[in-house]
This record gives structure tokens, C-alpha cells and sequence, in this order.
């Protein structure tokens, strides 16, 4: 693993053990470094009402959002899952995560075992819509 996100990767391996995962089983953490280097966290939240929950990632980016007295913007974010491969973030979490990035964050899926699958935003969401279509 790159040594440049190994403490993003602690941050999102510590708070995936705070996963409310009890339906899929499925505890997913995410780290996110800011533009300033500040670091925000999430895991996800499941609900017995499933579209209730929320992503681990949409989690961290409200934290950044909450947190930033200026415009939040995304340098990269870390995953962590505990499957063979790295799961990459779903559909919803791609374009939140786009609307706080650029073409080229990158997006480190990660597993605990340490395999990492790390794509550029613009590889993650090819041809996206983002908030500068709606200037």
C-alpha cells in the first residue's frame, strides 16, 4: 500500500469497527483527505428501513462539509472493506463524491487484507454532471 494514504487507510479501517451493519453484514469505512489536509471519516449506518442508511462515504463527506468554514473540495478518499477485492463506492456515493471533487481525485477502494484499486474520479464516473453544469 502507498504510504501517502496509510494513515487515511487507519482512519477508515478504525471507524468501519463503528459500522451499524447488523442487515448486510457489509461494514464499509471511509476516510476522505481534504484540499487542506484535514481529515473527515464515516461508516455506514444501516436502518431496518433500508433507504434510510447511509454510505460510509456520504458520511465523511457530510463530516468535511460541517466541518470546512470555506468550500469543501475532495483531494482523495479511502474505502475499507473486508472482502477479497476492494468494493468501489455505489452510483449515489460516485456523484457525491463528485460534486466535491475534480477529474482527478483519486479514490483508493481498499481491502483489511491491504489489496488497493485506486482510480482517478473521471475513471470512477466517466462524463459526469457535476456543479459546474448548472452555471
Amino acid at each position: 500500500m502507498d504510504e501517502t494514504i496509510a494513515d487515511l487507510f487507519d482512519a477508515a479501517c478504525a471507524v468501519r469497527e463503528r459500522s451499524h451493519s447488523p442487515y448486510s453484514k457489509y461494514p464499509v469505512g471511509a476516510a476522505i483527505r481534504s484540499v487542506g489536509g484535514e481529515v473527515f471519516v464515516g461508516c455506514n449506518v444501516e436502518n431496518a428501513s433500508y433507504p434510510e442508511g447511509t454510505c460510509a462515504e456520504a458520511g465523511a463527506i457530510a463530516a468535511m462539509v460541517a466541518s470546512s468554514a470555506r468550500t469543501p473540495v475532495i483531494a482523495e478518499i479511502v474505502t475499507v472493506t473486508d472482502e477479497q477485492s476492494p468494493g468501489t463506492p455505489c452510483g449515489g456515493c460516485r456523484q457525491r463524491i463528485r460534486e466535491f471533487s475534480d477529474a482527478s481525485t483519486r479514490i483508493h477502494a481498499t481491502t483489511l487484507s491491504g489489496k488497493v484499486l485506486t482510480m482517478t474520479m473521471n475513471e470512477l464516473l466517466p462524463a459526469s454532471f457535476g456543479p459546474e453544469n448548472l452555471l
